[in-house]
């Protein structure tokens, strides 16, 4: 009997490729799910268990509600029992919006702009001075004792240093029945018709009352009615001046500068936000950088004339209106549309540029009498602005940002926030400073500011610091110390995201969940990586399941149960070879045990490749955290470049050295990060930059569309006999054009039934049973397989049947090679695990011919990999750098590390405290660096025996 309050207990799971799988999984432990990649882990925690527990809770909504968010597909499982509420913390599942950063993920930034709002000071953003606010009261009692027999005026400011005649203004005052104003610093009475300078700014406030200060008993009353009245006429802002005296004092309701009179609303935690029209800055929309038509990119190059395509965004000459306006201001400036651009007037670029709107006279050669023009036109510059900014398409939006550049807005510089908000501080400091701290700078601030704040500031922000220090001691525990608050959720990696969500998990201090994490140790360094498993076990301690898809030996060893996957991947796979502590994992003869053990390991090569002599050298990098690095990198050999987290690996590589090397092979565009001069560029021939973006969204992408193999099978198809004699291109066997596919499915394969108030169930299309074509096509064979049948192959099955096909045969043994033999050649993408699609991606540049020269960047490439997908992943690189090739790796991984035959350890810590380089040269030289956090690791790698004496 199963003791559901102890286990989660799977029966009949048949997910992909699981076969019909039963498993007791124990609740409240640790628990990591093993296995080959493609094995079926992924199946197993996500497809299965995890969807179950989404439709379950789906299910308890009302039907109502159901309607509105769509059903979700039952798994193909018998039954699971003992689920509790599950959570998933996938890599994929950070928001990609400009909006989204790191503190507003954790929260950290919203108890932030709550402490701001409550323990705040404000500063004027005119002379520095410290805001003040009054209640009526306290300006009633400070009237009465400070003007003591003294002539005031009691004013109410209306217009504050703004153009325009206000005639309007001062009838509708008089009508109010006021007699006085002040305008410009001079008392005036109020005269019907009156008004000022329109062309002039003006300060003008409205006399609310002229009196004398004294003992008189009507005072008290008086002065409450006036300070009422002049509150409310002047937007809760009085002015006091004393007769004989010019400069008046101002008193608020609001903050207030006192010497100014400039007042900010009472702040509230949204005067803070930069989601938020109160706190936002104005220019950027609250995003911090804006985009500027760059010049160089609409005259790419001046020795062009317009005629030939001079101006980028318009092409060559063609009649258009555009170009007869440039006819005309060609007239305007003496130039011809065949000049260079370079011969071309200053004056006559800005206005083709900028625009221009006038009108002009020229001498008619013909008839001998003068005739006039009139230039009315926009400028490139301002149409490009226009379509960016006001375009409904997204086509006409990406067109026009291709000649623009992102670049820091230059009113808030980058804070996000209108100039008030930055003008509040706690210790010096407004919430933008705050944001760009890294998470260890700011630890340290929130350590020692309750000894800096006093009184009824510190019984406000108690609470608030105690929350945003519980959460910041999260993020420092999962090893993410380097980041800062207002780093973008975009640009961070799948590891990274996850850890965040994870660290967010541990603060929200839930009891009783099932949480199913994938690879959180993904992008971690060693070093961290003690750090991210006591973070799990705490998340355990307070009562939860914790279930880890993962290949790390540590996290497998500190396991309180392991489940091992497999025995091989895709159809091979999909069975549990063992299950138990890990201990008892050991004693089986696994895979997995067995690179634990040692009984199988990736071998050390037995010499370093010595390369070709040459390389590149890049000096004075100095993007993010880079310290005006210079790096060397040596060519015919492979580089692995290592680093804690946050060190600088991927500015140096993927930010500053991939953009310069695209923009010289291939002229990429984007913009490298800060560096001084780089050489030897000539030595390579070209740069393939591998990296972990999706190969696809759709199911209808699958891995032989990616690689572009289907289109060389396509043409195959057309070609047999039969294909000819139906007059078939290769479109007829395409399941994305009408003509070959299925019309009943459109090429899916896969119909929706839409069950109303049930989630909708999937089932094969009747008319093609899941083949996606339609009759006529699948009867077009080749080698007696239909279209369909080739899909439906996997690699190992496509290279023996297409093996006398070179160019069908040379794509799909690459993709064998990079262990992906199982999978099938229409596998839909969104199917596929993180390390197959980045192996997918792989397997397509390698399927191409590359020159023995050409230079690849592979980041992470170890992504989701078993020990044994680490080695034959290793040996299709081995191969490519044998050619004569460079292979550059950014990795953690000490197995790929011990095999490179050159290092480049970027540090010493993440964040600020990165950015230099460590150490460089071969393994053997950088495990003897004792300053290096790598070489610890690799040490205990390289030599295997310390490992096994500590």
């Amino acid at each position: 009997m199963i003791n559901y309050e102890e286990n989660i207990e799977v029966k009949g799971a048949r997910v992909h490729n699981l076969k019909n799988i039963d498993i007791t999984i124990p609740r409240e432990k640790l628990v990591v799910i093993t296995g080959l990649s493609g094995s079926g882990k992924s199946s197993l925690a996500f497809d299965t268990i995890y969807a179950e527990g989404q439709r379950r809770y789906i299910e308890t909504f009302s039907a109502y509600a159901r309607q509105f968010l769509g059903g979700l597909e039952r798994p193909d499982v018998d039954k699971i029992d003992g689920l509790s509420p599950v959570i998933a913390i996938e890599q994929k599942t950070t928001s990609k919006s400009p909006r989204s950063t790191v503190g507003t993920i954790t929260e950290i930034y919203d108890f932030l702009r709550l402490l701001f709002a409550r323990a705040g000071d404000a500063y004027s953003y005119n002379t520095g001075e410290k805001m003040v606010s009054y209640s009526d009261s306290q300006i009633k009692e400070l009237i009465k004792s400070d003007y003591v027999e003294k002539k005031i005026n009691v004013l109410a400011p209306i217009v504050k240093s703004r153009k325009g005649h206000y005639r309007e203004l001062f009838e509708q005052i008089a009508k109010q029945g006021f007699i006085k104003v002040r305008v410009d610093g001079e008392v005036k009475d109020l005269v019907k018709g009156m008004k000022v300078d329109r062309y002039k700014t003006h300060d003008i406030e409205i006399v609310i009352d002229r009196l004398k200060v004294n003992d008189s008993e009507d005072l008290d009353k008086r002065l409450t009615e006036t300070i009422n009245t002049a509150m409310y006429s002047g937007n809760d802002v009085l002015m006091i001046l004393e007769e004989g005296t010019v400069e008046p004092r101002y008193f608020s309701r609001d903050l207030m500068c006192p010497t100014t009179g400039i007042s900010y609303p009472k702040p509230e935690p949204n005067t803070f936000s930069f989601n938020s029209p109160k706190g936002m800055c104005s220019n950027c929309n609250g995003l911090g950088h804006v985009y500027e038509v760059n010049e160089k990119k609409i005259f790419p190059d001046k020795k062009q004339s317009i005629k030939g395509g001079g101006i980028a965004p318009l092409g060559p000459y063609k009649k258009s209106w555009a170009f007869k306006q440039i006819e005309t201001i060609a007239q305007r400036y003496d130039f011809e549309l065949t000049d260079p651009l370079s011969k071309i007037p200053q004056a006559a670029l800005d206005v083709l540029l900028n625009g221009g709107h006038e009108s002009f006279e020229v001498d008619s050669k013909t008839l001998g009498v003068k005739r006039t023009y009139k230039i009315d036109y926009e400028g490139i510059s301002n149409f490009i602005k226009n379509q960016f900014e006001e375009a409904a398409s997204t086509s006409i939006k990406r067109w026009a940002k291709e000649y623009m550049d992102k670049v820091l807005c230059p009113v808030c510089e980058g804070s996000r926030l209108r100039k008030e908000s930055l003008n509040f501080k706690i210790w010096e400091k407004n919430i933008a400073e705050l944001a760009h701290l890294d998470i260890t700078e700011l630890a340290d601030f929130f350590e020692d500011l309750n000894k800096k704040l006093k009184g009824d500031q510190l019984k406000i922000a108690e609470e608030i610091i105690k929350e945003i220090k519980t959460r910041i001691r999260f993020l420092l525990d999962v090893g993410l110390d380097y980041l800062s608050l207002n780093r973008s959720s975009k640009s961070l990696s799948g590891g990274e995201a996850q850890r965040i969500r994870l660290a967010t998990q541990i603060g929200s201090q839930l009891v009783g969940v099932l949480y199913i994490l994938d690879e959180p140790s993904i992008g971690l360094h060693q070093r961290d990586n003690n750090r991210l498993i006591k973070s799990l076990e705490a998340l355990r301690d307070l009562g939860n399941s914790v279930i880890v898809v993962e290949h790390d030996r540590d996290m497998i060893e500190r396991a309180d149960h392991v489940i091992d996957i497999g025995p091989r991947a895709g159809r091979h796979g999909g069975e549990i070879i063992s299950e138990g502590k890990p201990e008892e994992l050991l004693d089986h003869h696994t895979l997995t045990a067995d690179y634990i053990t040692g009984r199988k390991e990736i071998p050390v090569p037995a010499k370093r490749r010595s390369g070709n002599g040459k390389q590149i050298v890049l000096t004075g990098c100095t993007g993010n955290n880079l310290k005006n690095v210079t790096v060397e990198f040596p060519l015919g050999k492979m580089i692995g470049v290592t680093g804690v987290s946050g060190s600088g690996k991927s500015t140096l590589i993927n930010e500053t050295l991939y953009p310069i090397m695209n923009a010289y092979y291939f002229n990429g565009v984007k913009k490298p990060m800060p560096y001084k001069k780089i050489k030897g560029l000539e030595h390579v021939d070209k740069v393939i930059d591998i990296n972990q973006s999706p190969i696809g969204r759709t199911p209808r992408s699958n891995p032989a569309t990616y690689t572009g193999v289907f289109g060389e099978i396509r043409a195959l198809f057309a070609k047999t006999p039969e294909a000819a004699i139906r007059g078939y291109k290769p479109g007829r066997f395409s399941f994305n054009v009408k003509g070959g596919r299925c019309e009943t499915c459109q090429g899916g394969g896969l119909r929706v039934i839409e069950m109303n108030f049930l989630p909708d169930v999937y089932v094969d299309c009747e008319t093609c049973n899941g083949k996606r074509f339609n009759r006529e096509t699948l009867e077009i064979r080749y080698k007696g397989k239909s279209i369909a049948d080739v899909l439906d192959m996997t690699m190992n099955e496509a290279v023996e049947f297409f093996e006398l096909i070179p160019k069908i045969h040379r794509k799909l043994k690459t993709i064998q090679d990079v262990g992906l033999g199982y999978i099938s050649l229409g596998q839909q993408s969104t199917t596929l695990s993180g390390g197959e699609a980045q192996r997918v991606k792989l397997a397509t540049e390698l399927s191409k011919r590359d020159t023995g020269n050409t230079f690849y960047i592979l980041d992470e490439p170890t992504t989701g990999l078993h020990f044994e997908d680490i080695r034959v992943l290793m040996e299709v690189l081995n191969r490519l750098v044998d050619k004569g090739n460079t292979v550059l790796v950014i990795e953690h991984n000490m197995d790929v590390i011990k095999m490179v035959d050159h290092i480049i350890d970027i540090g010493y810590e993440g964040g600020r405290g990165g950015g230099k380089v460590v150490a460089k040269g071969t393994p053997e030289v950088v495990a003897e660096d004792t300053k290096s956090y790598t070489a610890e690791f690799l040490k205990k790698e390289l030599y295997p025996e310390e490992r096994l004496e500590a």
